[in-house]
C-alpha cells in the first residue's frame, strides 16, 4: 500500500483525502514511478472543484518527477532507477507512487533536479507552446501577460525577454510588480492600482499588441479583447478568476477583425515527438539558465488541501512542489 491524495467529491479544498492506494505492478506499456516531488498548479483545482469533470472517486494531479522503480512489457525507452518527469494526464499525479503510460513520461537531464523538474513541467511547456507555436514571437515585438508573476507567467517573461520581445505584465500587486520584472517583465501593472487596458494604450501609443496570452480568465478577458492590434490573437488558455462567458462572434469583428483561440497542452504533447520536442526546448532554456525556475512554496503532500486554499487565494508566487 502506498499514500495519495484522492476525491470522492467535487468542491472546495476539503474534499482531498489523504488515504491508502493499492498501485500494484504496472502493465504493458506503463512504469512505475515513486515520486520524489510533485507540482501544484491551476488545473488542479479545476479537477476537484468539477469545472473540468473527472470519473471520481479519483486521484488528482498532473504533474511529477520521480524514480522508475518497475517497468512494464514492451517498454524499452526506460528501465529502473531513472529519474523522470511528467506533465500529462491521466491525473494521480498526488501520490507517492504511481503507474504512467510510458509514452507520456521524459528522462529528466543530468543538470535539473527532480524539484526543478517538478515544478516546471506543465507550466514551462505551457509557456512553450504558447509563445513559440499558438503566437510564434518575433524579437522587437511588444505583447501582454495576465499573471505575469504566477509560475507560467515567471518562465514566460524570461523566456520572451531571451527573445527579444518585451512584455506588459498584469500582476496582483507592488511586491508581485517586483518579482515579475526581476523576471523579465518589461512594464509591470499592478491592476488594483491602474487599468491595464490604459497601460497598454500609453505603452504602444495607441497600436495595442499583436497578442494577450491569458491564464485568468473571466476577470480580463472582455477588456483583454480592446488591447489587440487589429486582426491581433487572444489567447485564454486557462480561467484562474472563472470560465469566461459566451462570446458573440460578431464582437471579433467589431473590434479590428481579431481572432480567437482556447489551447491546451494536451494537444500541443498529444504525439511522442511533439513532447519531446516540447520537453526538450524547455530542458534546453533552463539549462542554458535563459530561464531559471523559482520554486517559492513548497508543501507536504498530506497538506494538499492547504496548498490549494493558498494558490486559489492568489496567495502564491512562482511554483509551488508538493513532497511525498
Amino acid at each position: 500500500m502506498t499514500k495519495a491524495i484522492r476525491i470522492h467529491q467535487t468542491g472546495g479544498p476539503e474534499v482531498l483525502r489523504w488515504e491508502d492506494v493499492e498501485v500494484g505492478a504496472p502493465g504493458p506499456g506503463q512504469i512505475r514511478i515513486r515520486h520524489t516531488a510533485i507540482g501544484l498548479n491551476f488545473l488542479d483545482t479545476y479537477h476537484r472543484s468539477g469545472v473540468y469533470p473527472v470519473t471520481l472517486p479519483s486521484g488528482i494531479g498532473s504533474e511529477g518527477a520521480g524514480v522508475v522503480t518497475a517497468v512494464g512489457a514492451g517498454v524499452k525507452e526506460f528501465k529502473k532507477g531513472d529519474r523522470v518527469a511528467y506533465a500529462s494526464p491521466p491525473v494521480g499525479a498526488y501520490a507517492e507512487e504511481r503507474l504512467m503510460p510510458a509514452d507520456r513520461v521524459v528522462k529528466i537531464p543530468a543538470g535539473i533536479s527532480d524539484r526543478t523538474a517538478a515544478a516546471m513541467m506543465l507550466k514551462g511547456m505551457t509557456a512553450q507552446y504558447l509563445i513559440r507555436r499558438t503566437y510564434k514571437v518575433k524579437k522587437g515585438e511588444t505583447v501582454l501577460f495576465h499573471a505575469a508573476a504566477g509560475g507560467v507567467g515567471l518562465i514566460a517573461c524570461q523566456w520572451l525577454k531571451a527573445l527579444g520581445v518585451k512584455v506588459i505584465g498584469t500582476v496582483g500587486s507592488k511586491e508581485k510588480a517586483a518579482l515579475a520584472k526581476k523576471h523579465g517583465c518589461t512594464w509591470p501593472v499592478v491592476y488594483t492600482e491602474e487599468d491595464f487596458l490604459e497601460a497598454v494604450k500609453k505603452i504602444t501609443k495607441g497600436k495595442g499588441v499583436p497578442v494577450v496570452y491569458d491564464g485568468v480568465g473571466k476577470a480580463v478577458f472582455m477588456k483583454s479583447l480592446d488591447c489587440l492590434s487589429p486582426r491581433g490573437l487572444m489567447v485564454n488558455f486557462g480561467n484562474a478568476s472563472g470560465v469566461v462567458d459566451p462570446v458573440p462572434p460578431g464582437i471579433l469583428a467589431a473590434k479590428g477583425s481579431i481572432y480567437l483561440t482556447r489551447p491546451t497542452l494536451i494537444t500541443h504533447v498529444a504525439t511522442r515527438a511533439d513532447l519531446l520536442a516540447t520537453a526538450n526546448d524547455l530542458f534546453k532554456m533552463v539549462k542554458s539558465g535563459k530561464v531559471k525556475i523559482r520554486i517559492d512554496q513548497e508543501y507536504a503532500l498530506k497538506d494538499a488541501a492547504r496548498a490549494h486554499a493558498d494558490l486559489e487565494s492568489r496567495k502564491t508566487t512562482g511554483s509551488t512542489i508538493l513532497i511525498p
